[in-house]
């Protein structure tokens, strides 16, 4: 029985993850109230060398980004310590 091989020898296998969802900007938005237009000018507002990078996308296909679904709660909390939100870095004496 002849068996296929579809990598080269030594070459990292990609397997699909069961059960993984990904969202895109507009799903994300949704589930944090916001718009996608808002996520769109996070992404670019606040890039990976900022002080406050916004998380980077898990996946992106042609050129759409997306986040496991599951990040969610993550990225809710970036939201949270965004600055001007009314949340301080610094304890008041």
């Amino acid at each position: 029985m002849n068996k296929r091989r579809d990598t080269k020898p030594g070459a990292a296998k990609k397997t699909a993850v069961p059960g993984r969802h990904f969202i895109g900007a507009a799903a994300l938005g949704e589930r944090l109230g916001v718009s996608r237009s808002a996520v769109s000018k996070w992404r670019k507002r606040y890039p990976a060398d900022s002080l406050h990078p916004f998380p980077e996308p898990d996946v992106e296909i042609d050129d759409v980004p997306g986040w496991d679904a599951e990040r969610v709660p993550e990225i809710r909390q970036w939201r949270a310590g965004m600055p001007g939100s009314g949340n301080s870095l610094e304890q008041a004496d």
